[in-house]
């Protein structure tokens, strides 16, 4: 088995439960959809120019980053053929901890019991990003302490939704919790706000660190 990687780098990871920590990047190429905010819309073209990288390669990749972290991203890495396999050969390396970035529309049961659990960053995708309606919530059964749900706001509409989501389906205290802003959206001051007012305890407001080191634009950090 193959997997398409577009990238790989080391970097900090810029949210997240281990936002400012270093971590090895590994993006996959491809998407199941189009927000329209994304960031890396590139990795995402059927044309994308990638390099067709086994499962021992990608492991050989970790074990020489000399990283702790390794965040698998994309695209959207969970709709990759032979991820679960990849996922597993991974989790025979002492002393990582592998995370999935996945935009919350893919089933993760298929992996939450592994030998070697990875840690799961769900997005819950707001109707600011014009994806809502594939959101997959059954998910949020198999989430622990070490996952996280994120939510991306765009404006007052989008802070509503995930002030509903977050009641609705109790993630306070059994998963990270994080609000950030779409980057020249919205200000951050105005999810404070919100938190302040609707007293979201256990939840994080949460800027991209990667954003405000490098320009935004820039890819491989």
């Amino acid at each position: 088995m193959e997997y398409k990687v577009v990238e790989t780098f080391v970097s900090i990871n810029g949210e997240g439960q281990w936002a400012g920590e270093l971590a090895l990047f590994i993006r996959l190429a491809g998407c199941n959809l189009n927000c329209n905010y994304c960031d890396t819309t590139w990795a995402n073209e059927p044309s994308v120019a990638y390099k067709s990288m086994t499962k021992e390669a990608i492991a050989s990749r970790v074990r020489e980053a000399g990283v702790r972290h390794v965040t698998i991203t994309g695209g959207e890495p969970l709709i990759q053929a032979g991820i679960g396999e990849l996922l597993e050969h991974l989790g025979t390396i002492p002393d990582i901890q592998v995370e999935i970035e996945t935009n919350g529309s893919v089933d993760i049961e298929p992996f939450v019991n592994l030998k070697v659990r990875p840690s799961f960053t769900l997005d819950y995708k707001l109707p600011g990003s014009g994806m809502n309606t594939f959101m997959k919530v059954e998910n949020y059964r198999f989430l622990t302490l070490k996952d996280t749900v994120k939510f991306v706001v765009s404006d007052k509409q989008d802070l509503e939704v995930a002030g509903n989501v977050i009641e609705t389906y109790g993630l306070q205290g059994i998963c990270g919790i994080y609000l950030s802003p779409v980057f020249g959206r919205i200000e951050p001051a105005e999810i404070v706000e919100y938190m302040v007012e609707h007293r979201l305890n256990q939840v994080h407001v949460q800027l991209q660190l990667h954003k405000f080191i490098w320009d935004p634009q820039q890819r491989g950090v």
